[in-house]
């Protein structure tokens, strides 16, 4: 499971007032290096929920040490208006997160998290009912029991 994965997926079960983001509880991580696609990354950017993806590097972190691939995950600012240099809006309806000005060595960063390191085997968890949603070659099972429903 890929980091852009986990930046969706949330928990449905009956109930749940919060269920995003879910924790990660990894025990397997690998890196497989992709090709990057600087457009897509900056385009896929607002659609992101940057808090979310700095928890989840935050969570695998001690795996990717363990693991031996800890050199591969880089740093990122703590915050998305560091991110974008700081501009948030734009009244003139054009770049309103400053994403044109993010240079590319960030954008390779931002793509080595979201695309290239991936959550082979562990849980996610429900930040609200604690329920763990088991991830297996690299495959979040999301389904619900029936009294969950």
């Amino acid at each position: 499971m890929r980091l852009l994965t986990h930046n969706y997926l949330q928990s449905n079960v009956k109930g749940t007032e919060k269920g995003y983001p879910l924790s990660i509880e990894p025990s397997k991580i690998e890196y497989e290096q992709s090709p990057m696609d600087t457009d897509f990354v900056r385009a896929l950017l607002p659609k992101i929920n940057y808090d979310a993806l700095l928890g989840g590097i935050r969570q695998i972190a001690p795996i990717c040490a363990s693991e031996k691939i800890d050199g591969i995950i880089p740093e990122l600012p703590e915050s998305i208006e560091l991110l974008m240099g700081g501009s948030s809006s734009n009244s003139e309806g054009g770049d309103t997160l400053g994403i044109s000005g993010i240079d590319e060595g960030l954008l390779k960063k931002i793509h080595t998290i979201l695309f290239d390191v991936h959550v082979v085997e562990g849980h996610l968890v429900c930040p609200d009912t604690g329920r763990r949603f088991p991830i297996s070659m690299g495959i979040p099972n999301m389904i619900l029991h029936e009294d969950e429903i």
